[in-house]
């Protein structure tokens, strides 16, 4: 009868041990939800508020640059604006998983609907990333010159929102790994 009891509150404690580590998993990963969508959405208004004008020998004649110019930059700031709309909108289903331990169908939709953000965001970034190489070390083979040695703040601000793009998808490729563990030990 002993043996027996000691069983019951052995298999209870790990029970206890497994949704308390999920619990602290559900949390990491709510929080990790808010640092992307900061991430996502600073580096959307970063690059949609950048421009600079030049003035070019006289007062009248002046160089303007501005995201919009090119279609990749554009593309960066929409992938941003959805992604960050997405992880606001998925905080609610995230924050469910901290409540309440059996979630295994919205993990599942979470994690497919993080692929789907991560393709989103790092072809955006990748994309962005490309026209920032170009405006800071031009390509001679072609003739198209660095911008980046007149347009000093252009580009430190489109670099800069590359930056936090760049981290929301290590962040979001992190999520997947996290969820696709949590709903690996719940089985």
């Amino acid at each position: 009868m002993k043996s027996g009891q000691a069983e019951i509150v052995e298999t209870s404690k790990g029970i206890q041990k497994r949704g308390l580590m999920s619990r602290r998993v559900a949390i990491f990963e709510f929080l990790l939800r808010i640092i992307a969508f900061f991430n996502t959405i600073s580096s959307a208004i970063l690059m949609a508020t950048t421009n600079e004008t030049l003035p070019f020998f006289t007062q009248f004649i002046r160089f303007h640059a501005d995201y919009n110019d090119l279609p990749a930059l554009t593309f960066f700031v929409v992938a941003n604006a959805i992604v960050s709309g997405y992880l606001i909108l998925s905080l609610p289903l995230a924050f469910v998983h901290i409540i309440k331990n059996k979630t295994e169908n919205s993990r599942i939709l979470l994690i497919v609907l993080d692929v789907a953000m991560v393709g989103l965001l790092a072809s955006g970034a990748s994309a962005a990333a490309a026209i920032v190489y170009l405006a800071h070390n031009g390509n001679n083979n072609t003739n198209w010159f660095a911008v980046c040695q007149q347009f000093n703040s252009f580009c430190e601000r489109i670099s800069g929102s590359l930056i936090g793009s760049f981290i929301a998808v290590f962040l979001l490729i992190l999520l997947i790994c996290l969820s696709a563990i949590a709903l690996s030990r719940r089985r």
